[in-house]
């Protein structure tokens, strides 16, 4: 009998996430993450004294713009 390979599950995406964890997980430089924020390209929360980017928001402007 032959086994199938097994694919690992994606790992779930967390609504919002702190600006420096997501620079870490796209592998991109902290000051350009922070840039796009300050420009507006990244859609981002304040609660308290935390900024966190926000994933969904960006998940569905991204979703959106591929069916424009």
């Amino acid at each position: 009998m032959e086994q199938q390979p097994i694919t690992p599950a994606p790992a779930p995406v967390p609504p919002l996430m702190a600006w420096r964890k997501f620079a870490e997980w796209i592998c991109v430089d902290e000051g350009v993450v922070k840039g796009w924020i300050e420009s507006g390209y990244l859609p981002s929360v304040r609660i308290g004294k935390h900024r966190l980017v926000n994933i969904t928001l960006l998940s569905k402007n991204l979703m959106e713009e591929e069916m424009i």
